[in-house]
């Protein structure tokens, strides 16, 4: 399938690893281009080495202000087609292991940011009455994962936003919708796996093997796998599909509408 994304400009929020990474990859391949945004210098110069006319960057931290600023301002020189809002989560904690201060950080960690960046996106996706907004955020917005009651809560939370943003701008030609993912083999599962190892008295090994086998296909996912749902989501395609929470777990949800 020819996705109509070659040429194509999408922003892409954590693309040093993880998902951010396996996303970003996908749209170069596809001949899109990208702004590439991370903390991470030396990755996304390995990026940009790989795809030098393809690739424009933003070093910096997403919940820094000074770096949402340098977003908006290179956005005004051509069109934006798409943005994945993307970063990782907060630590892995239980409801009563968690201080106010956490609560705060988190707030600005997995919520603040995404909301005043979109709120920047939406206007120059109006101009051009097109746009694709996809946030990455977690299985936990449709079954809350035990010891992470600071993702379940604000992710949740972004679910809610996303949502409501979606039915403001249907009419036009903007899509919002957010994917749900639940255990896959990127940096951002080894935490999970550690606090569960902690609380169980079992190895880091046992607990990553127990996690596969209560995943009903047996293994966790992959980054490239994740990515190919993304960036059709990302692509011309996806136009009927707005307001979705969409989940990639394996099967990992109970629920009917999982």
């Amino acid at each position: 399938m020819d996705l109509e994304i070659s040429n194509q400009r999408f922003l892409i929020c954590g693309a040093s690893s993880g998902f951010g990474r396996a996303v970003a990859e996908q749209l170069l391949n596809e001949e899109a281009n990208i702004i590439a945004v991370a903390r991470g210098k030396e990755k996304l110069q390995e990026l940009e080495g790989e795809f030098p006319s393809q690739v424009q960057t933003v070093i910096g931290d997403l919940t820094d202000e000074k770096t949402r600023d340098e977003i908006e301002s290179i956005l005004t020189d051509q069109q934006l087609h798409g943005a994945l809002i993307n970063a990782g989560g907060p630590p892995a904690l239980s409801a009563m292991e968690t201080s106010l201060e956490q609560w705060d950080d988190a707030y600005q960690t997995v919520l603040r940011w995404k909301v005043d960046l979109t709120k920047r996106l939406v206007p120059h996706f109006k101009r051009y009455e097109y746009g694709r907004i996809l946030f990455v955020e977690s299985q936990s917005i449709k079954q809350p994962i035990p010891s992470l009651v600071l993702s379940n809560s604000f992710r949740a939370a972004v679910a809610g936003f996303a949502k409501t943003l979606s039915l403001e701008i249907a009419q036009e030609g903007i899509t919002v919708n957010l994917l749900a993912p639940g255990s896959h083999e990127t940096p951002a599962i080894d935490r999970v796996i550690q606090k569960r190892a902690e609380e169980s008295g079992k190895s880091f090994d046992e607990v990553k093997a127990d996690m596969e086998k209560s995943i009903p296909v047996g293994r966790m996912g992959t980054g490239e796998e994740f990515a190919t749902l993304a960036t059709w989501l990302l692509s011309p395609h996806s136009g009927y599909v707005t307001g979705q929470t969409i989940s990639h777990d394996g099967g990992n949800i109970k629920g009917l509408f999982g």
